[in-house]
C-alpha cells in the first residue's frame, strides 16, 4: 500500500483530499514513467522505483515459484527496504482478498488476457474486497478495443492465446468497465500506453 503522511492537526476532510491527490498524483507519475519506458512495467526495477520515486510501501506477489525467488534474490540484493517480501499468490481464486490487510493502491499487470473470463471476474471481486475504501488500483495490459483487434500484433497474439485455450486471449474493454462497475469500483480513466496497452484506473468509493 502507500505510506500516507498523517497530521493530527490537519481536520479529518482536508486529510483525506490531501491522501486521495497523493495516490492520484502517484498513479499518474506511474503511468507517464511506464510512457516513456514501457520496459518499467516489466522489470525488477519498478519496485527501486516505487521506493525511491513514490515512497511506497509495497507488497510483489507471484504465482510462479521462479519469479517469487527471483524478485526474493533482487530485493535482497538491492536492500530495497520498503519492498516486503513477495508473496505467493493467485489471483483468481475465491477468497484471496481475505488473507490480506486492505490495500491503498493495488497495481495489476499483463495478467488478464492470461485467464479466462469467470478468473476475471473472480480476480476483480477480489481486487474490489482487497482495496481500501478510496484505494486506487491501476490495471495494464493489452485489450481489445469496443470488442475489436486494432493492431496486427495484437490479433497475432491473441489468436496465439485462443489456440492454447480458447477461455483466454484479450478482454472488450467495454466488457471491462461493466464489469468494474459491477464489482463496486469506479472507472476514473483509460489511459493510452505503448505497445497499444491500455491503463484502467480505478478507485474503490465504498
Amino acid at each position: 500500500g502507500i505510506c500516507s503522511h498523517n497530521n493530527t492537526s490537519t481536520s479529518t476532510e482536508v486529510r483525506k483530499s490531501i491522501e486521495a491527490m497523493y495516490k492520484m498524483n502517484l498513479v499518474q507519475s506511474f503511468v507517464q514513467d511506464i510512457r516513456e519506458d514501457s520496459s518499467f512495467i516489466t522489470s525488477n526495477s519498478f519496485l527501486h522505483r516505487l521506493q525511491v520515486a513514490y515512497y511506497t510501501s509495497a507488497t510483489p506477489s507471484e504465482i510462479e515459484e521462479e519469479r517469487l525467488k527471483s524478485i526474493t534474490a533482487w530485493t535482497e540484493g538491492v536492500n530495497l527496504l520498503n519492498i516486503k517480501p513477495p508473496l505467493y499468490l493467485d489471483a483468481t481464486e475465491t477468497g484471496w482478498s481475505k488473507s490480506l490487510p486492505q490495500s491503498e493502491f493495488i497495481l495489476l499487470v499483463n495478467l488478464l488476457h492470461l485467464i479466462s473470463w469467470n478468473e476475471t471476474e473472480t480476480l476483480i471481486g477480489e481486487l474490489s474486497k482487497a482495496l481500501q475504501t478510496n484505494g486506487i488500483a491501476l490495471i495494464y495490459g493489452p485489450f481489445m478495443r469496443n470488442a475489436k483487434l486494432t493492431s496486427e500484433g495484437d490479433k497475432s497474439f491473441h489468436n496465439s492465446l485462443i489456440r492454447a485455450d480458447p477461455d483466454i486471449g484479450y478482454k472488450n474493454d467495454l466488457d471491462m468497465v461493466e464489469l468494474f462497475s459491477n464489482s463496486g469500483l469506479l472507472h476514473l480513466e483509460t489511459v493510452e500506453m505503448p505497445a497499444n496497452n491500455l491503463a484502467f484506473v480505478l478507485r474503490k468509493d465504498s
